[in-house]
């Protein structure tokens, strides 16, 4: 259960991305469930990176995206980090930045590929 000080900076983290969006309430949550996932993807990498090592490092054989895949994780390259999105300023173009992201995930993982939801209006133009 999340406590009440959490749970209100939550709503209000929500409402003031929403407000800033433009996006209709049906499609909120497919930015927001899509940096969930960029979260959790990038928390369960690290812990594989902390096992392994970072990609390319390592004695005669070095370090790569099977490793990861054999430790049961999603190969992210460094711009498909959650972290890679939170370096990000207010005058970086954010949406473009996420659905590079995702793009970059599903180029790494063929088996993630699927349908594309319609890009975040920050990334059209």
């Amino acid at each position: 259960m999340v406590n009440g000080d959490v749970e209100k900076r939550l709503w209000a983290a929500a409402d003031q991305l929403w407000a800033n969006t433009g996006l209709k309430p049906a499609q909120f949550s497919v930015p927001v469930l899509g940096l969930v996932f960029l979260r959790y993807a990038e928390k369960k990498f690290a812990l594989a990176e902390a096992k392994l090592g970072p990609v390319g490092s390592g004695g005669r054989r070095k370090i790569g995206k099977a490793d990861y895949e054999a430790e049961g994780v999603i190969f992210l390259r460094p711009e498909a980090r959650f972290s890679a999105l939170q370096s990000l300023t207010e005058g970086d173009n954010i949406g473009k930045a996420i659905n590079e992201a995702m793009k970059a995930i599903e180029d790494e993982n063929p088996d993630l590929k699927g349908d594309r939801v319609e890009p975040a209006p920050e990334a059209q133009g």
